[in-house]
């Protein structure tokens, strides 16, 4: 981390695969229920040098997979199909508002 604790580099491994070196990563989220609290715990770390464009293809895909796990998790067709919706939207705004601000620099 730098003074500001910003990660410079993010690595991680897994026990349960054939790959034997650490592998790099620009950004992470981590999530956690606490049932006592009723809270969600996060740890959302990225590094300096991940562009915008990647945070949201990152928070693009997130979603969607959120999407797909609480369809597993509920079998509530309609309410994933209005999560995905929800984030095919906000990727286009995104990708649109980057244009913008490309085309104004």
């Amino acid at each position: 981390m730098d003074e500001g604790k910003v990660p410079e580099s993010i690595t991680w491994n897994a026990s349960d695969t054939t790959v034997e070196n650490s592998q790099k990563a620009k950004a992470m989220m981590l999530s956690f229920w606490d049932s006592n609290d009723k809270a969600a715990l996060r740890i959302d770390l990225w590094t300096k040098d991940m562009m915008i464009d990647e945070m949201t293809d990152f928070f693009y895909q997130t979603m969607m997979t959120m999407a797909d796990t609480y369809g597993r998790a509920t079998k509530q067709k309609e309410l994933v199909n209005e999560m995905k919706k929800f984030a095919a939207v906000f990727y286009d705004k995104s990708r649109s508002q980057q244009l913008k601000e490309n085309k104004a620099s």
